[in-house]
């Protein structure tokens, strides 16, 4: 259950990112637009944040290793 609930943050964590990408298309003011924008992005980095803290340090090493470079040696 702890670590559905990890899975369930993590991947709303990017769907709001990508809420904010449709915000432009409603009908609101640029100021309205613009204060959206900043409280989806503190939701959204604050429920990953949470998320990575359930899952572990294994579930941060694994995100990690998927966005490293291949052709960079370990040093």
């Amino acid at each position: 259950m702890k670590k559905a609930l990890g899975y369930i943050l993590f991947i709303t964590s990017f769907l709001l990112w990508g809420f904010i990408a449709a915000l432009p298309f409603f009908p609101l003011s640029i100021a309205n637009i613009a204060l959206l924008t900043t409280v989806i992005l503190v939701i959204s980095e604050s429920l990953f944040a949470i998320s990575l803290f359930i899952l572990g340090k294994a579930f941060w090493e694994k995100i990690k290793s998927r966005f490293k470079w291949k052709g960079m040696r370990n040093k």
